[in-house]
């Protein structure tokens, strides 16, 4: 079945096939145990259990958080989307058994939510700020669109039409609606979507009524508060409202704010919104929000939110290691927020955020068999400093088996489930090549269908080649190659022959009347590079990072010993490069010849001394990719390293 971009696609590239099987194969199952409250020595989920208990099979309790229901939303979606490529039967009738027990749960009205279902429908809509209905309501509806585009099933479709009726029916800016909104974002892009497979417009019209009703004047949370008597947490420190991107309206906002995915999320759904409407000033918004993001507040893996208080942005530049939170679904709500800037305009810089923050931010937060994770991505680690030092308890030296708050495993495993959504996507006569992900594509552009097959080493090196094997039209259309903007130096040809084009705004556009057999060939200089941060970043004053292509670096204690804040990097090292099989999967490892400071000369037991020149040795350092730290068990890392 083709996907949401009118095309159809076989993964086989080495890198990420492993991992989306890993997904199929490890993830999803795990996960299914998980949310049965079925793993050992693992926090339990109750996800499955409180629908049971809504629809009346069981008796018992609400349990868990007030947003468990979308735990299960997520993981329908990821499975949902696993089915596309290796259609399950065992799997299709797990997810039909757990359909019907969702829609068993289901109210006359539409509405769905076991806390509410189980604890009081009189209640409902009374805590829209803090108990998260809309926002489950909104992963209900993505995983039913999903599960339809995967297996044309109408069971889950429905639950969620009548769903987003009923929101219809009680929010908008009519007479006799509550002029309301989430707490918690994701309802907005979720109703985007499912206008795109509906085509009613009552769907786009309520998206767009949540994205413009936020921070009107009466603020509707603070109206809230005033009839519950429900204290915001938040009004006590310096996010207020902003923390739910409440405080002013988004036309007027200039700086990302708050709770990090909620953010992210918000501006996905704007971004829908301004596309599909043509609304300039939205866009503006959009504009602003991602120079705030990726100019000033994003850490160099693609990590967003760099404080624990609030799961937050803070101010801009302020981006610190050891204490970063970064949580893993803040990187996969800019991946929406980016590939939504993209379906507005092509330009590279939005897919250059998508593959940093996929290679680095996003992957690290699964170990390699996809049975841990973490929920913070730190830049730094010392793990007496988690285990001991308050300000860093939230940081974790070793990924976890599940969490009470579950939001990032099943994240992970359906945005992996549905790469190849972000990888490519055709416009009129246009094939965008937007990620370097290898495999069979089948695209219709100028509604004439083509076969194209990538392969490459991909990121491990640049070397890419693209084949036209199937193709009937003789009609020309245009391959459009991103060029990433790491990428110093490329060489582009087809059919043997130097393309002379020139790439515009991150793309290469070839237009030739493509025939089958027709080969490009591009090649991408990945040379390991230096990076420094913008010196209004005071964690990384005198410090670099390493980078190769799309992969972001660091250094372990598994290969460096303790200490690392020991290190640092002479004025011109050599770095070499080798590939190593043997190591956490495989994997580039760069080696150079680094420094340590010594420790003669405080055998006395001084803690402060006068100034003395400082001993240091040479010392071989091994850099190791970002995503596969603390997959050797618990110790020290770092990214930035002094010069």
């Amino acid at each position: 079945m083709a996907n949401a971009n009118g095309m159809h696609m076989t993964v086989t590239d080495p890198f990420w096939s492993s991992r989306i099987e890993t997904v199929r194969t490890q993830m999803i199952p795990y996960q299914w145990e998980a949310l049965n409250d079925r793993l050992p020595d693992a926090e339990p989920s109750h996800c499955v259990h409180n629908y049971k208990v809504a629809s009346g099979q069981e008796a018992g309790r609400f349990e868990g958080c007030v947003f468990q229901d979308s735990d299960l939303a997520k993981w329908i979606e990821a499975a949902s989307y696993t089915l596309i490529s290796h259609p399950d039967p065992t799997l299709q009738k797990t997810l039909a058994d757990l359909i019907e027990l969702i829609a068993s749960a289901q109210q006359p009205d539409g509405y769905l939510d076991t806390y509410y279902i189980i604890n009081g429908l009189d209640k409902r809509f009374t805590n829209l700020r803090d108990h998260h209905e809309l926002y489950c309501a909104g992963h209900l509806i993505e995983a039913a669109v999903a599960h339809h585009e995967a297996t044309g099933s109408r069971m889950l479709l429905d639950v969620a039409r009548r769903l987003a009726d009923c929101m219809e029916r009680n929010f908008g800016a009519e007479p006799g609606k509550m002029r309301g909104y989430p707490g918690h974002e994701v309802l907005e892009m979720a109703l985007v979507r499912l206008y795109n497979v509906t085509e009613e417009e009552r769907y786009l019209h309520l998206a767009r009524y949540f994205v413009e009703e936020r921070g009107q004047a009466p603020l509707y949370f603070e109206e809230e508060e005033k009839k519950t008597g429900n204290h915001c947490h938040w009004s006590d420190g310096p996010l207020g409202l902003q923390y739910y991107q409440a405080g002013k309206p988004i036309r007027e906002q200039t700086d990302a704010e708050g709770h990090a995915v909620r953010a992210v999320y918000y501006y996905s759904g704007v971004a829908d919104v301004a596309r599909l409407t043509g609304d300039e000033s939205l866009l503006a918004a959009c504009d602003r929000m991602w120079e705030s993001i990726t100019r000033r507040r994003m850490y160099i893996t693609g990590g967003i939110g760099s404080s624990d208080y609030g799961e937050a942005f803070t101010y801009d530049y302020d981006l610190p290691n050891d204490t970063a939170y970064a949580e893993t679904c803040a990187a996969i709500g800019l991946v929406f927020f980016a590939r939504r800037m993209l379906a507005i305009r092509k330009r590279g810089e939005y897919a250059d955020v998508i593959e940093r923050a996929l290679y680095n931010g996003i992957l690290s937060g699964m170990s390699l068999d996809g049975q841990s994770f973490f929920y913070v991505n730190p830049l730094e680690v010392v793990p007496e400093a988690c285990e001991k030092d308050q300000l860093r308890r939230h940081v974790q030296p070793e990924r976890q088996k599940w969490f009470g708050c579950a939001c990032c495993p099943p994240n992970l495993a359906r945005l992996l489930a549905s790469l190849d959504r972000y990888a490519y996507s055709t416009e009129e006569n246009n094939v965008f090549v937007h990620l370097y992900l290898g495999g069979s594509l089948e695209a219709f552009p100028g509604g004439e269908r083509v076969v194209l097959e990538l392969s490459s080493g991909y990121p491990w090196n640049g070397e890419i080649r693209l084949r036209i094997t199937e193709r009937e039209s003789s009609a020309p259309f245009t391959l459009a190659l991103r060029i990433p903007g790491w990428c110093r130096n490329y060489t582009v040809s087809a059919g043997g022959e130097a393309c002379p084009e020139k790439a515009q705004d991150g793309y290469l556009y070839l237009t030739r009347a493509w025939k089958a057999g027709d080969e490009i060939c591009l090649s991408l200089s990945m040379p390991v590079e230096r990076i420094k941060a913008h010196p209004a970043v005071r964690a990384d004053i005198g410090k670099i990072a390493l980078m190769r292509g799309p992969i972001v670096y660091c250094l372990e204690e598994a290969d460096n010993g303790a200490d690392l804040h020991h290190i640092r990097l002479g004025d011109s090292p050599l770095f070499q490069t080798r590939w190593d099989e043997r190591t956490l999967g495989g994997i580039t490892v760069i080696t150079c010849e680094g420094k340590r400071l010594a420790k003669a000369g405080w055998e006395d037991g001084a803690l402060y001394r006068p100034q003395a020149e400082e001993d240091y040795h040479t010392v071989p350092l091994r850099f190791i990719p970002y995503y596969a730290w603390a997959n050797r068990g618990p110790g020290e890392m770092a990214v930035w390293i002094r010069q």
